[in-house]
């Protein structure tokens, strides 16, 4: 294996998790979020030597997997329905309830919508940023951002007010 190969191993092993849980987010089932992660890093990995040169392999692998969430949305064949079975253990934590309400309510966002907050929200990214992970103009993510969240707030049933964070 050469020191690119290893590179790439070390860097697939420490974020495989963590993007995992952010393709979760966005579909909501753990088994195509296991697909789109291994997409992800399969994609990556053809194109190693380029994204090293690159300041931020995460924020490419973010791109990555934004635009395969969309691209298996608009697929004609990703018409699989999701269930409501979870098929890992659950944790223990007393935020489950809560955490479980608003994936149910992230998961009633359009998928497009539903990326944008789970990046500028979840992931913490600026709306630069994830503008350019998905190929969107700034403004646009901003009032998506606001429509999103307004409509995150009816979904959980709060009353509509001021956005925050943005």
């Amino acid at each position: 294996m050469s020191r690119a190969d290893d590179d790439f191993v070390e860097y697939a092993r420490t974020s495989a998790t963590q993007l995992r849980r952010t393709a979760y987010l966005l579909c909501r089932d753990w088994d195509l979020a296991a697909d789109l992660t291994q997409i992800t890093l399969a994609r990556m990995f053809v194109h190693w030597q380029r994204i090293t040169r690159r300041d931020n392999p995460h924020r490419y692998a973010r791109q990555v997997l934004s635009r395969a969430f969309l691209d298996h949305r608009r697929s004609k064949r990703s018409h699989e329905v999701v269930t409501a079975e979870f098929t890992d253990v659950p944790g223990t934590n007393e935020d489950d309830d809560l955490r479980l309400t608003l994936i149910d309510a992230l998961g009633r966002l359009p998928p497009r919508d539903r990326a944008i907050v789970v990046l500028r929200y979840w992931e913490d990214l600026s709306v630069e940023t994830v503008a350019e992970i998905l190929g969107l103009p700034a403004g646009t993510v901003t009032s998506q951002s606001a429509r999103s969240l307004a409509r995150l707030r009816h979904l959980l049933g709060q009353p509509a007010g001021p956005i925050l964070g943005n």
